[in-house]
């Protein structure tokens, strides 16, 4: 039996989003949304006015990183995902697709800005999984406070900054076994922003065992131990 990854409307959605990415002048964008790619990532800017500044940027996993998601929620039997950086949806469309194919569920993901959030709906639906999205939209810090009990997985694709803040407010409702996805970790924009990150995933004092894998531009993993 084939997996709704493969099924017409996944396919042909995902298919949509990634050739538009593909097609981006990614250069010019940042250049137009007022940050210099050669330099360093402009700390004085709010996550909120960063978001409303590329809020016309795809910004996703990539082709075998959204793979790896969809293999890794399958594995792991997820029905409740949560995501930080729902963008146009590209990682959240990987992550249902499994939830379903895996019988079921609820993927959770939040977005800040509000153009980005309606588009990404509007994609759940012609994918035929919007039954199984819950889009939340504002600061994340805010939307993930209210979780069930047990998340069996999260996606850290949001703000590089925000991650370790995310983490802890979505931390209490990991279950033991949970996977702790973390994408673009090899991505340098200066500001040593995930030394404090990685300091805090890799003491075993937190509960996490992790490696990186050379996907893209690098996809931590990291395992809550019971």
């Amino acid at each position: 039996m084939s997996s709704t990854l493969e099924s017409d409307a996944v396919a042909t959605t995902l298919e949509r989003l990634l050739t538009a990415e593909d097609k981006q002048d990614l250069a010019a964008a940042w250049k137009a949304a007022g940050v210099d790619l050669r330099g360093e990532f402009p700390a004085e800017m709010s996550a909120a006015e960063m978001a409303e500044r590329t809020k016309d940027i795809i910004m996703s996993v990539s082709r075998p990183g959204g793979q790896l998601l969809y293999l890794l929620t399958r594995t792991l039997r997820a029905r409740t995902v949560v995501e930080f950086g729902t963008s146009f949806g590209i990682s959240t469309l990987y992550l249902a697709a499994a939830v379903r194919d895996n019988g079921g569920g609820q993927v959770i993901t939040t977005e800040l800005q509000p153009d980005k959030a309606r588009q990404a709906t509007e994609n759940f639906a012609a994918a035929g999984l919007a039954d199984l999205v819950d889009v939340r939209l504002g600061d994340a810090r805010e939307t993930l406070r209210e979780l069930p009990d047990d998340v069996d997985m999260l996606l850290l694709d949001g703000w590089l900054d925000l991650r370790l803040p995310i983490l802890r407010v979505v931390e209490p409702r990991l279950r033991p076994g949970a996977l702790v996805v973390i994408d673009d970790v090899d991505l340098d924009i200066g500001r040593g922003v995930y030394a404090e990150f990685r300091d805090y995933i890799s003491d075993p004092a937190n509960g996490y065992f992790s490696l990186t894998l050379p996907v893209h531009q690098g996809v931590q993993l990291a395992l809550k131990l019971g």
